[in-house]
């Protein structure tokens, strides 16, 4: 870790506009890519606009541009059709960092009407060709919401880290009801079929009518993106990330 990183750092939601969507879909920069190539399709399909970001000056962070023109790493998209608000993050949020993230995530859900909070994780484990579909581990209070009818599995048993279990153990103390969808992915990044897997499993889900036809063109189209930040993620795991442990 960048020795001038804050171990507590302080993250600060901006936005820009309103809106009254009660579920916030989450994807980060982690493993193979694939939750945040998902919701990155996800903003492409429903036609969300840039609903805020997030910013913190404690950890080392990158600034993505495109065409000549930066953004912000982890921005928010909505738009006033949809049910749902979208994170992006592609800055890397280190697992000391994940408990301050998440309580600036929760402080903000908290003032606004988002009752859900559903992250989309592409995971390393072993795994055979039948085991290529999504899984969940979700609050109870999720499960008999979103997942009684739902062709979701339960991922039977291990242990996550960082944003993820944070946001879960908040979920299982408190009204929040929190998911993550997770399925096997691949380092290489994005991995374009475990996203096209997690962008199924949420549309079902929440019935947002996505097309996934242009799944695997989108992600040929921001593969070089990607791929470069698939780099710069495995130099911060290396020193950063125990090993995320979630078993099937």
């Amino acid at each position: 870790m960048d020795e001038h990183a804050s171990a507590d750092p302080d993250f600060e939601i901006h936005e820009t506009v309103e809106t009254d969507a009660d579920v916030l879909v989450a994807g980060f920069s982690e493993f193979g890519l694939a939750g945040l190539t998902a919701v990155d399709y996800l903003v492409q399909q429903l036609d969300l606009e840039p609903h805020g970001h997030v910013t913190t000056p404690d950890l080392p962070t990158i600034t993505p541009f495109d065409e000549g023109t930066p953004r912000h790493p982890i921005r928010l998209f909505s738009n006033d059709s949809e049910p749902l608000v979208v994170l992006m993050s592609e800055l890397f949020v280190p697992v000391t960092a994940a408990q301050s993230f998440s309580d600036a995530l929760l402080d903000w859900t908290g003032e606004s009407a988002v009752d859900d909070i559903a992250v989309l994780s592409g995971v390393q484990v072993p795994h055979v060709e039948t085991d290529h579909r999504t899984f969940y581990v979700a609050t109870e209070d999720y499960q008999q919401a979103r997942l009684s009818d739902a062709d979701v599995p339960p991922m039977s048993s291990g242990f996550t880290d960082g944003v993820k279990a944070s946001l879960l153990a908040r979920g299982i103390d408190t009204s929040v009801r929190a998911c993550v969808y997770a399925t096997p992915a691949h380092p290489q990044a994005p991995d374009a079929e475990a996203a096209l897997r997690l962008v199924e499993t949420v549309d079902d889900v929440y019935d947002l009518g996505v097309d996934t036809g242009p799944m695997e063109s989108f992600a040929a189209d921001i593969e070089r993106h990607y791929r470069d930040l698939a780099e710069r993620m495995a130099q911060a795991r290396d020193v950063e990330t125990p090993e995320d442990r979630m078993y099937m």
